[in-house]
């Protein structure tokens, strides 16, 4: 199991390799820049520089590039999501999630049926973008407060059946999934298509084991009957540097009592 840490700068990559993580994962808006040409490129620099792989990427799409409402078009997207994937594969960037809740989020007043056909075809342009560029996109739930469409394993599972894609797939973040209450049952369901995970508490989204309230054991156990073997990234607020060690202690300890 790999185990890294979310950071939108890379710049906490010497101190999390210090700490014995495996990677970091970076922001698509801060390094790979979708919506820059190639000679105004500068975050290509930064993943190069970084002393620790960073083989993940979120925020996928920025809020003003709307995938759902009045002003989405598909076009401007599917030529971002070719620029993005394409980037990514340079760049050794193996997963690309898709949250991006500013951007999917439905305007009020505008029909959720249509908004939800709008993120479908997204969802479609990302299968064939990230194909192409041998690169996977997994499918981010948010809570309510952040967005007002996707908000569980369950309806984010919605797509990624549609769409059918081997390059288009599912995540689990658990601090997403407790604060939605959703049953384990959802992310039994999901399975095999969760292809990346994020971890937080629920309680201040603090990082695994800060809290002392939350039981990583049931969700990790799954993970494991399912055999899963990809990336476990802390996506954490107020997470320094001095709680590296321990929590990548608690999170080992974690999995392997599961």
């Amino acid at each position: 199991m790999r185990f890294g840490i979310c950071t939108s700068t890379l710049e906490e990559a010497p101190a999390a390799k210090a700490a014995g993580w495996d990677f970091v994962e970076g922001s698509v808006q801060g390094q790979l820049q979708g919506l820059l040409p190639d000679e105004q490129w500068t975050g290509k620099r930064a993943i190069e520089r970084s002393s620790l792989p960073v083989p993940a990427m979120n925020l996928l799409v920025p809020a003003s590039l709307k995938i759902s409402g009045p002003d989405a078009d598909l076009s401007k997207l599917r030529s971002y999501m070719q620029t993005v994937t394409r980037r990514a594969k340079e760049m050794d960037v193996d997963i690309l999630v898709f949250g991006s809740g500013g951007a999917r989020n439905v305007p009020e007043g505008f029909d959720r049926e249509e908004a939800k056909r709008q993120i479908a075809a997204f969802a479609k342009v990302c299968a064939e973008s990230a194909g192409a560029a041998g690169v996977t996109i997994v499918a981010e739930a948010l809570n309510r407060r952040e967005c007002n469409i996707v908000n569980s394993i369950a309806e984010a599972m919605e797509y990624v059946r549609a769409v059918d894609h081997p390059n288009f797939q599912c995540l689990l973040d658990t601090y997403h999934f407790w604060l939605e209450n959703e049953p384990l049952e959802n992310l039994r369901a999901a399975l095999p298509w969760i292809k990346h995970v994020h971890v937080a508490d629920v309680e201040g989204r603090l990082a695994p084991g800060e809290s002392k309230k939350v039981d990583y054991k049931p969700i990790f156990r799954i993970l494991k009957q399912a055999k899963y073997n990809g990336m476990i990234s802390v996506e954490s607020l107020n997470f320094t540097a001095d709680a590296y060690p321990r929590v990548l202690e608690f999170l080992k300890q974690t999995w392997q009592q599961a």
